[in-house]
């Protein structure tokens, strides 16, 4: 898989765009999040599940976007964990350490 790190803007910088729409693409273990202006990315699972501290045995049953403000998605898994992913997780870099 590609990464497409350069299209993240730097933690915190970002302007807000709506999430137009998410799916769980299972043959690439990654998340495919389309966004109002057009710019899609192919979010691996493994980060998701890394920062929603979900275990690896998890799978994922349902990926439910928040319809009122489009500004995230939940992500359900069989064992009854939860994944709450916001745009700015999406479309921002990670905060740098210190």
């Amino acid at each position: 898989m590609k990464s497409l790190t350069h299209l993240k803007k730097t933690f915190g910088t970002a302007k807000m765009v709506r999430i137009k729409s998410v799916r769980y693409l299972a043959w690439e273990d990654a998340f495919d999040v389309e966004f109002d202006d057009g710019l899609s990315f192919l979010e691996p699972h493994q980060t998701i599940r890394k920062a929603g501290k979900i275990t690896a045995t998890a799978q994922p049953v349902e990926v439910v976007l928040d319809e009122e403000c489009r500004i995230g998605f939940e992500v359900r898994y069989d064992n009854r964990q939860v994944a709450e992913v916001s745009w700015a997780f999406i479309r921002e870099l990670p905060p740098a350490r210190k």
